[in-house]
């Protein structure tokens, strides 16, 4: 099953913190959005293995725009 994380606020990607082929635990950070001088992580709801990176660093965010694809288990 697919699990794709999402923006949950605009903004700016300040960083991606994982890699594709990286294993991840529910709740952990995968990527951060920079809004207003403020850092917000974003963190997966599920577990799983990253299969696709959609963005890069300074990458503008609307809220809904998926970031990142898991396998999720």
């Amino acid at each position: 099953m697919e699990y794709t994380l999402k923006a949950h606020m605009p903004g700016l990607v300040a960083r991606v913190v994982c890699e594709v082929g990286d294993t991840v635990e529910a709740g952990q950070e995968l990527a951060v959005i920079n809004c207003m001088k403020t850092e917000m992580s974003c963190q997966t709801e599920k577990a799983g293995t990253v299969k696709e990176i959609l963005v890069d660093e300074w990458d503008e965010m609307d809220v809904g725009t998926p970031m990142i694809i898991l396998d999720a288990e």
